[in-house]
């Protein structure tokens, strides 16, 4: 029976939200989604369909729709949901409202399931890996990118460097980044909670304050 992580993260609703959206819109995080979008799709089959966990602001959704995916995404946060609604506006995406642990959607309903920066907040990681894994179709993978819990001081300024969100902002994210970081994953505990779950493994890359995982259906 799998563990519930003890602290839990509330949802991003209102002002909070919106603040959040705002930072994680700047022209370099855009450019960097962009960068992300291309190296994640790369090998997809032209018109695959997409579930993206937890998209929050929608932005990353946006760019996989702009390269001419079908996308889902799914947040637990109501705002969030609005906001990605709006920047997601004109595409073939849609947006809904839900627990991954609980997903709404029938099983083998995607060919690829992304998740961005949100993992290390699930409090029940183990049952969102199954969930993932029941609505990937056979030889679908997930692809998760999150914080590794190994990233040092040093690794988190040059990411908050990259960000270019201005001073005030800046060590508001770095104050921000230090906290989220202590409830992130190793690779190895990673690779645990792979092993445990329906995917039975997993591949892990290193690079920089994040970590790439990937799960093969």
């Amino acid at each position: 029976m799998e563990t519930t992580r003890k602290h839990k993260v509330p949802e991003m609703e209102g002002f909070q939200a919106r603040w959040y959206a705002k930072n994680r819109g700047t022209e370099a995080q855009l450019a960097q989604y962009r960068r992300q979008a291309a190296e994640v799709t790369a090998g997809w089959p032209e018109g695959a369909e997409v579930l993206e966990v937890a998209p929050g602001p929608g932005f990353f959704a946006v760019e996989l729709a702009k390269r001419g995916y079908r996308v889902t995404g799914l947040d637990i946060s109501h705002t969030m949901v609005d906001i990605a609604r709006e920047n997601g506006a004109g595409l073939e995406i849609d947006f809904f409202q839900g627990d991954i642990t609980q997903a709404p959607f029938d099983a083998e309903s995607f060919d690829f399931v992304v998740c961005q920066a949100a993992f290390k907040n699930f409090r029940q990681p183990v049952t969102a890996l199954n969930e993932m894994h029941r609505v990937l179709r056979p030889g679908g993978y997930a692809v998760i990118h999150d914080l590794n819990h190994e990233a040092t001081g040093a690794d988190i300024d040059r990411e908050v460097a990259r960000m270019n969100v201005g001073v005030v902002s800046g060590f508001t994210v770095r104050q921000t980044l230090g906290w989220l970081r202590r409830r992130a994953f190793t690779p190895a505990q990673f690779e645990e909670l792979a092993a445990e779950s329906a995917f039975g493994g997993c591949s892990v890359t290193a690079d920089g304050i994040g970590l790439e995982i990937r799960l093969t259906r």
